[in-house]
């Protein structure tokens, strides 16, 4: 079993920033790829980034490229995600996942899911 937490979410204007965390305990950790989902009101979740477990291999949704950024810290057992230049299209709950094996972008393959964090970007 893997446990998530995520944190970091919160109120923020347009343009500005958010770093969101995904702490993980449980199995190790150092082996799980992992990934960012958001679920906005009234719309299906959706793939953000993700990354491998090495860290050299990441994935990054169109929505968001050139404004979001994926990265671990293996020791701290600890996925990031930096988050520039918000959007109020970017409102949702905050989700992070692991797998096993190799990094993907499909929701259905991770086995493990955090509870959410809630980001809110007004205009």
């Amino acid at each position: 079993q893997v446990q998530l937490v995520e944190s970091g979410g919160g109120l923020v204007q347009a343009g500005g920033s958010l770093r969101l965390s995904c702490a993980a305990s449980g199995r190790t950790f150092s082996k799980y790829a992992m990934g960012w989902f958001r679920q906005a009101p009234g719309k299906e979740r959706e793939f953000v980034a993700a990354i491998s477990w090495s860290g050299g291999s990441t994935f990054i949704a169109d929505s968001v490229k050139g404004r979001f950024t994926i990265s671990r810290d293996n020791p701290k057992n600890t996925v990031y995600l930096q988050m520039n230049s918000l959007k109020p299209e970017d409102t949702a709950v905050y989700y992070c996942a692991v797998k096993k094996g190799s990094v993907v972008t499909t929701e259905n393959l991770y086995d493990y899911w955090g509870q959410g964090t809630q980001v809110t970007v007004s205009s």
